[in-house]
């Protein structure tokens, strides 16, 4: 079977619809539904029901996507494995991080990351779950607040990350200051939401204080760290934010500073396959230099 026939029909398999799957080859829809037809013609069956909403493959379309998968894959590892035979690191690499670790922390640093390593570029995918996976090779290398759970993964631990309850001025002197846990009961809360992740633990604002009792009800919930962030500088509530977040804002306010809000183990996760990739290697000690950078400045302004 013709390979450019099987990427297209693997494309359009993993995105659902004509258009999509163009996209992602970088050529025309028509261009795709001709090469599909076209390997549907030599099969004899049916490899997709054509629906309004999309693209919905048939019995014999999922047998062929269960085999183009394993291909994909094997495809991909073959170009990281090329790409890490050169003398230096360079070539794409394809990382996800936690939303708000990732466009707050991370994005800032990565211009010295790529002026120290020119030949490379980084294809960055922000998601608070799960969602790319490794050993599929859908990202190359992850940072995670929690560890891996495959034997087939390698983990660094980088730091922790602190979570602290915040407010804004504005709130408090309109609200009042809460002077012990319960006194959240009457505050305006802003929870993480409802997804089960372990980031589910940003929702403390809602259960400091009541572990007997029902969380309290959030007044606005959202399913993004930094929307959580803005809408405590908006003066919406009070929140538990990182605390490396919240440098950036220092007009908020550190709301029961005798209790402190739950930690996560930050990680740097990549396949075992790739524990020899160039790219890997030189991403990862970046990372580690940019930490321990920061420890070292911590410890400096807890000594001043």
């Amino acid at each position: 079977m013709d390979w450019d026939k099987l990427k297209s029909f693997h494309a359009a398999a993993e995105a659902g619809s004509l258009t999509a799957a163009g996209e992602r080859l970088g050529i025309s829809q028509s261009a795709v539904s001709r090469q599909i037809s076209a390997l549907e013609e030599q099969l004899g069956v049916s490899l997709f029901q054509r629906h309004a909403r999309g693209l919905v493959l048939t019995d014999a379309g999922h047998t062929l996507h269960r085999s183009t998968m394993d291909m994909a894959s094997a495809a991909q590892s073959a170009n990281a494995a090329l790409r890490d035979q050169q003398d230096v690191a360079q070539g794409d690499l394809v990382v996800t991080a936690p939303v708000a670790f990732g466009s707050t922390w991370l994005v800032p640093r990565l211009g010295n990351f790529l002026t120290a390593n020119s030949g490379m570029r980084i294809d960055l995918r922000l998601d608070d779950g799960e969602t790319y996976d490794l050993l599929k090779l859908e990202a190359e290398c992850a940072i995670r607040l929690w560890a891996a759970d495959k034997s087939d993964l390698i983990q660094r631990k980088l730091g922790t990350v602190a979570t602290n309850l915040y407010a804004s001025p504005e709130y408090l002197k309109a609200h009042g200051t809460p002077r012990t846990p319960q006194d959240l009961d009457n505050h305006r809360i802003i929870g993480y939401g409802t997804e089960n992740t372990p980031l589910d633990a940003m929702s403390w604002a809602q259960r400091v204080g009541r572990d007997d009792t029902l969380p309290r009800k959030a007044t606005l919930q959202v399913r993004n760290v930094p929307a959580m962030l803005r809408a405590v500088e908006a003066g919406i509530g009070i929140a538990d934010l990182p605390d490396y977040m919240v440098s950036a804002v220092p007009k908020l306010v550190r709301v029961l500073p005798d209790h402190t809000g739950p930690t996560f183990d930050l990680f740097f996760i990549y396949p075992s396959d790739l524990k020899r990739s160039k790219r890997i290697a030189v991403f990862r000690d970046f990372l580690t230099a940019e930490v321990d950078a920061i420890k070292r400045e911590n410890l400096q302004l807890r000594a001043s």
